[in-house]
C-alpha cells in the first residue's frame, strides 16, 4: 500500500489514525500548571457516513468500545496522523487480521490447540480482541474444557463489543456450544444480554435458544414466555413449533 492509498482522508471513505489533545490543569495556587495529554484514534467511516471511533493501543491496534461520531466532529476535533497509520497502525491491523485469520482456519480444520494458540498470538495485540476471545473459548468448550471456557463466559460476558452486529455470528455460535456443553444457565446468561441490543429485539434464534436452555434446567414456565415470544416473531419457526410439543407434554 502507497503512501497515497493509506491516507486517512481517501476520495471514498474516511480512515486512519487521528490524535485528539486534552488540556487539564492540576495543582493550585502557585503549584497551578496545565499539563496537555494526547490521544490516539483509529477511525472509519461506515456506510451511513458516521464514523466509528475507537482508541488505538499501546501495539497500534484500535481496542475497546466504539465510539460514533459524525464527520464534523471529526475534522473539527481531531488531527490526522498519516505518518503513524502509514508505518504502525496499518502494519500492525493486517498482522493481526492475518493470525486471526489463520487461528480460524485452523479450528475450522478442528485443530483446535493449533488454533488456540494462534488466538493467544493475536491477543498479544489486543487483549480485548472479541474475535479471539471468542475463538479461545469455542476451543475450550470443543475440549469440552468447562472451568476454562466459564472464564472465557466471563470475560466475554462483560464487554459490550461481543455483541455488537458484526460479532453476530460469533455469539450465536458460542451461545449454542455454551448449550450442547450443557452450561444452561451461561447460555441464558449470554443470550439474555444479546437481547439487550436493539437490533436483535425480533430476532426469534434468540428467544428459542433462552427457551429450549430455560427447559434443560427444568424451568418450565419461563421457557414457554420465551418460547411464545419466539413463535410471535416466526409463527413458523419449526424447531420452536416442536419444543413447544414437546414442553407441552410435560
Amino acid at each position: 500500500m502507497s503512501t497515497t492509498d493509506a491516507t486517512q482522508l481517501t476520495s471514498t471513505k474516511i480512515r486512519g489514525a487521528f490524535s485528539a489533545k486534552s488540556i487539564q490543569e492540576i495543582g493550585t495556587g502557585t503549584t497551578k500548571r496545565k499539563v496537555v495529554q494526547t490521544f490516539l484514534y483509529y477511525a472509519e467511516e461506515n456506510d451511513k457516513g458516521d464514523i466509528i471511533l475507537r482508541v488505538l493501543n499501546e501495539n497500534h491496534v484500535p481496542s475497546g468500545p466504539e465510539q460514533i461520531i459524525n464527520k464534523d466532529e471529526l475534522l473539527e476535533s481531531f488531527t490526522p496522523e498519516m505518518e503513524l497509520y502509514t508505518k504502525s497502525v496499518f502494519p500492525a491491523m493486517r498482522e493481526l487480521g492475518k493470525r486471526l485469520a489463520k487461528a480460524d482456519r485452523q479450528r475450522q480444520l478442528g485443530n483446535v490447540f493449533t488454533a488456540e494458540m494462534n488466538y493467544n498470538e493475536a491477543l498479544t495485540f489486543d487483549v480485548n480482541s472479541i474475535r479471539a476471545n471468542f475463538g479461545i473459548g469455542l476451543c475450550y468448550l470443543e475440549r469440552n474444557e468447562e472451568a476454562k471456557a466459564s472464564d472465557i463466559f466471563k470475560r466475554l460476558i462483560s464487554l459490550d463489543a461481543a455483541f455488537e452486529k458484526k460479532h453476530k455470528h460469533l455469539f450465536n455460535t458460542f451461545g449454542i456450544s455454551l448449550r450442547k456443553n450443557k452450561m444452561y444457565n451461561e447460555a441464558v446468561a449470554f443470550y439474555s444480554k444479546a437481547l439487550n441490543f436493539s437490533y436483535d429485539a425480533d430476532d426469534e434464534n434468540l428467544f428459542f435458544n433462552i427457551a429450549r436452555s430455560l427447559s434443560e434446567l427444568g424451568n418450565k414456565n419461563d421457557a414457554c414466555e420465551y418460547l411464545n415470544k419466539c413463535l410471535t416473531i416466526n409463527p413458523d419457526f419449526i424447531e420452536g413449533k416442536k419444543l413447544k410439543t414437546f414442553l407441552s407434554k410435560k
